[in-house]
This record gives C-alpha cells, sequence and structure tokens, in this order.
C-alpha cells in the first residue's frame, strides 16, 4: 500500500512518524511464520496516492486513497469539490477521518483525512479536493465548504489577495 500524506506544523504528526519507524526497526512479529502486521496481501486494500501526484491511473474495481492533514481546532479542513469526478468512471466511497490523539479527543489535536474512491469504467475524469484554513475560507464548517461563485473560494470579507486564497489540487484519474 502507498500512502499519501501532507503534513503543514503538525506535530502529531512527527510523533506518529517516529512511532511508526520505531515499530518498523523493533521488528515486532506475531510469533508465526506470518509477517509483523498480518499478511502483506494487498487484494481488497485501497491505493494509497501521494497527494501532490494529481494524475492517477487505475484498473476499474480499483480503489484508491489520498490523505491529508486536518484540524478542526486551527480551522483546517478539506472538502471534495467540483469539478467531482465522472461517476460512470470513478466514484467517491467516502472519508475517514482519524485523530492523532487516538480515541481520547484532545484539546487543538489534529488527525488525518482520508478520502476513498474507486474506479468503475474506463475513461478519463478530474475531481477537486480544497483546503480551507482560518485565513483563506469563511462560513466553512467539517461537513460544509465555504460557498464559492467563482473558480477559487475566497474570503467573504476583505480584499482578497493571492495569500488568501485557499488551496485547489485537481486531480485527473485515468481509468484503463
Amino acid at each position: 500500500m502507498r500512502t499519501a500524506s501532507i503534513f503543514r506544523g503538525s506535530r502529531g504528526g512527527a510523533a506518529i512518524a517516529a512511532a511508526a519507524l520505531l515499530a518498523l526497526a523493533t521488528g515486532c512479529g506475531s510469533g508465526t511464520d506470518e509477517p509483523a502486521g498480518g499478511s502483506t496481501s494487498t487484494v481488497g486494500r485501497p491505493t494509497s496516492h501521494p497527494v501532490k501526484d494529481t494524475s492517477i491511473t487505475a484498473e476499474p474495481g480499483e480503489r484508491f486513497t489520498l490523505t491529508v492533514d486536518q484540524n478542526a481546532s486551527t480551522r483546517e479542513y478539506w472538502y471534495l469539490v467540483d469539478p467531482e469526478p465522472d461517476s460512470s468512471v470513478l466514484v467517491s466511497r467516502g472519508q475517514d477521518y482519524a485523530s492523532d490523539s487516538g480515541d481520547t479527543p484532545v484539546p487543538g489535536a489534529g488527525g488525518r483525512l482520508t478520502f476513498t474512491f474507486e474506479a468503475k469504467g474506463n475513461g478519463t475524469t478530474r475531481f477537486t479536493l480544497l483546503h480551507c484554513t482560518f485565513t483563506t475560507c469563511q462560513g466553512n464548517t467539517s461537513s460544509r465548504p465555504p460557498e464559492t461563485t467563482g473558480p477559487s473560494a475566497t474570503p467573504t470579507t476583505g480584499a482578497a489577495t493571492p495569500s488568501q486564497a485557499p488551496e485547489r489540487i485537481t486531480y485527473t484519474v485515468t481509468v484503463n
């Protein structure tokens, strides 16, 4: 499985990365001939793509993910926005949020939001992820993106400058 992530100023992300490296270095096994962590088969598991890899090729039935850092306490959110993928080529299979603090909520803790997609039929389609921060979007929540009237979302108050525009990443997916 390939992992796709964007880590922006997340101390928790560094701690998780260090813990993962430690687990790999110690080589904790299950006591069987099976590799640590279970089977190495990737059947049924989504393939992760680097977030900045905006050109993705998939086969019909293949699932893939894109994972980004998100922190509601700092009003940092990611959304799937227009253009959404052509549903005859690619469908969104939802999102999953995993907190850096585990099952116990910790004020200010961030986490990772994973978008999952499934390739349906041959063709090429595009979709866009929008990254909002407290300085780039107004009127949004974790489940509601800001209202946009043009090609990019800008704050609803004050003059917009290029540094205030939210980040948009548009992906092109070819299914064959």
